[in-house]
C-alpha cells in the first residue's frame, strides 16, 4: 500500500459514514446555520439594548427605579451580545479551518490519484527499450538527412559521354548542313549552241544571250 493510500486510511467518505461521523459538507452547513442564527440573535439583542436605553432616558430622574431596571437589562443584553460575538468568532475560525482542511484533503486525494495513474503508466515502460528506441530514432534521422542531402545535390548527367566523340558528331552535322546549302544553289544554265571559234563572236553571243 502506498503512503498516500495509508494517509487516507482506506477511503475517505465511505470510512467516515462507517464510523457515523458527519461529512465536511454537512459540518460546514451546520456551522453556517449556527452563524446565521447567532447573527439574528445579535440583531435582536441590539434592538433590545436600544429599547432599554430609550426607556432609561424616558424615566430619567422621575422614576429612578424603572430607569435602573432598564439599565440593568441593557447590561445583561450587552453581556449576551459580547458572548455571541466571541462565539461567532470561534465558529468563523472553526469554519475556515474546516474549509481549509477539506480543501487540503481533496487536493491530496487528487494528487494521490494522479500519482497512481503515473505509476500505472510507467509500469509498462522499460528504460532499456526507451534507450533503444531513441537510438533507432537518431539513426533513422541520420539516414533521412543523408537521403535529403543526396537528393538535393546536382545529378551528374552527361559525365559518362566522350567530349571528342560529341565534337566529331557536331562537325558531321555542320558538314551535312553545308552540303545541303550547296545543293540548293542554282548555277546558270549552259548555252545549247556551240561556241564559235572566234573570240569576238563568243563575246557577241554571251552579250546577247
Amino acid at each position: 500500500m502506498s503512503k498516500i493510500s495509508k494517509f487516507f486510511k482506506g477511503g475517505g467518505s465511505a470510512a467516515s459514514k462507517g464510523r457515523g461521523g458527519p461529512s465536511p459538507q454537512e459540518a460546514l452547513a451546520r456551522l453556517r446555520e449556527t452563524e446565521e442564527l447567532l447573527s439574528k440573535k445579535q440583531e435582536h439583542l441590539e434592538m433590545r439594548i436600544q429599547r432599554e436605553l430609550a426607556a432609561a432616558r424616558q424615566h430619567g430622574t422621575r422614576n429612578k427605579r424603572a430607569a435602573l431596571q432598564a439599565l440593568k437589562r441593557k447590561k445583561r443584553y450587552e453581556k449576551q451580545l459580547s458572548q455571541i460575538d466571541g462565539t461567532l468568532s470561534t465558529i468563523e475560525f472553526q469554519r475556515e479551518a474546516l474549509e481549509n482542511s477539506h480543501t487540503n484533503t481533496e487536493v491530496l486525494k487528487n494528487m494521490g490519484y494522479a500519482a497512481q495513474a503515473m505509476k500505472k503508466v510507467h509500469e509498462n515502460m522499460d528504460l532499456n527499450k526507451i534507450d533503444d528506441l531513441m537510438q533507432d530514432i537518431t539513426e533513422q534521422q541520420d539516414v533521412a538527412q543523408e537521403i535529403s542531402d543526396a537528393i538535393s545535390n546536382r545529378a551528374g548527367f552527361g559525365d559518362e559521354f566522350d567530349e571528342d566523340e560529341l565534337m566529331a558528331e557536331l562537325e558531321e552535322l555542320e558538314q551535312e548542313e553545308l552540303n545541303k546549302g550547296m545543293r540548293d544553289v542554282r548555277l546558270p544554265s549552259v548555252p545549247s549552241t556551240s561556241l564559235p571559234s572566234h573570240p569576238g563572236k563568243l563575246l557577241t553571243i554571251l552579250f546577247f544571250s
